[in-house]
């Protein structure tokens, strides 16, 4: 009787150890898992915030290339200021506005 006893035991410790062996199985599948699942989300966002960062880059150069643009664009209207300031500025505008000539000018005009 003792034997079967012991047998028993033994089995109930065996399936305990097996039944506790499952769970810890388990419960390394599911960590893996968890893992598995946290490095594709990661992945996918990495590629996400790489195609953003080159969209932003190329932003930035045409916003360079627009302020280069602008720039240009100041000088040539500080250069037109300064031209508007001249005599030859204000001669020229009233030769075509006014149609006023210099006295020693000859004016040709066309025959009607």
């Amino acid at each position: 009787m003792n034997k079967v006893k012991q047998q028993k035991t033994a089995k109930r410790k065996a399936g305990r150890r097996s039944s506790a062996l499952r769970r810890h199985r388990r419960s390394v599948l599911l960590v893996c898992m968890v893992l598995v699942i946290l490095s594709g989300v990661l992945a996918v966002s990495s590629l996400k915030l790489h195609t953003k960062n080159a969209q932003y880059k190329a932003q930035e150069e045409e916003l360079e290339q627009q302020i280069k643009k602008e720039e240009q664009r100041a000088e040539e209207v500080k250069e037109y200021e300064e031209y508007v300031q001249t005599d030859d500025y204000i001669k020229e505008t009233a030769e075509e506005k006014l149609g006023l000539v210099d006295p020693n000018e000859i004016v040709f005009k066309p025959a009607e």
